[in-house]
């Protein structure tokens, strides 16, 4: 049935849109695709994973220790990797292969502390209902409501809040922003640290959508928001939320109505069309 399956992306994609989030906030800053985005979330995420199944703490305990590793990783990216870079001030490429080399390092952290084996996640919101048509979990209501409810207070925070302000003005240009009194390097650095932050909640959300974590799947997910981030136009975030549903929901229905083998290669079809028809993607502004 259509709407099941349309329910179904609607809920693998919020987290992709969280993932994709991620990586607008660090390109409309920094001007770089952070390639360590997918390695640092899973990380934190493992690492949430790992107290509540090896001390036995509650499983809601995960997410603040997911979000906070996955934040404090993102600190540690932007003063290893990216600041000091900065202040070199070397060409856009040099940042792009600093962060590649810093995935690398997360992921074989990961692979040395949690192995490469799949990891299942305790059973949230188990209880199904019917409405209507559609089967729903709770934890499917649970994963599109903080998912929602995440974009609602970003788009607030960065739309009307003074650091929301701060965060456009150094976007839209990094010395004007100095010269007007902005503390620049301390907006980067909250702009790093939140959009890892997210990226942690994204990785728990799919931890629960999924009942496992696979300590290889960062890689994956992290194209899949970077997919999104390119469909919906590099630097827009409305276009970051509506493209990680769009992708979900397509990935959803080619599983279901064609070859779950192909499930991975659809995010990158929707690319490749959208940016024949449409190179600034579907939200993005013709430069």
């Amino acid at each position: 049935m259509i709407w099941q399956q349309l329910f179904n992306g609607l809920t693998v994609g919020s987290t992709y849109s969280l993932i994709a989030i991620g990586y607008t906030l660090i390109f409309g800053v920094l001007r770089i695709i952070n390639m360590a985005h997918g390695q640092i979330f899973i990380f934190g995420s493992l690492v949430g994973l790992s107290l509540t199944v090896n001390s036995g703490l509650p499983f809601m305990v995960a997410f603040p220790v997911a979000i906070i590793v996955s934040g404090i990783l993102g600190l540690v990216l932007e003063f290893t990797a990216l600041r000091p870079l900065r202040k070199k001030n070397v060409p856009h490429l040099a940042p792009l292969i600093s962060t590649i080399g810093f995935a690398i390092l997360i992921e074989e952290l990961t692979h040395v502390f949690f192995g490469a084996d799949s990891r299942s996640v305790p059973a949230v919101g188990a209880t199904v209902f019917h409405v209507g048509p559609l089967q729903m979990r709770v934890a499917d209501l649970i994963i599109i409501g903080i998912s929602l409810f995440l974009m609602v207070v970003l788009n607030y925070w960065i739309q009307k809040t003074k650091m929301g302000k701060a965060l456009r003005a150094t976007a839209e240009n990094t010395e004007t922003a100095g010269i007007l009194g902005i503390n620049t390097n301390a907006v980067i650095i909250m702009t790093v640290v939140v959009a890892s932050a997210l990226g942690g909640i994204a990785g728990m959300l799919i931890g629960i959508a999924y009942s496992a974590l696979i300590p290889t799947m960062g890689l994956t997910l992290g194209f899949k928001g970077l997919a999104a981030l390119i469909l919906g136009g590099v630097g827009s975030i409305p276009g970051a939320m509506v493209c990680g549903v769009l992708i979900g929901m397509a990935e959803v229905l080619a599983v279901a109505y064609g070859d779950s083998s192909y499930r991975d290669a659809v995010a990158f079809g929707m690319i490749i069309v959208i940016l024949l028809i449409r190179p600034q993607g579907l939200f993005g502004k013709k430069a």
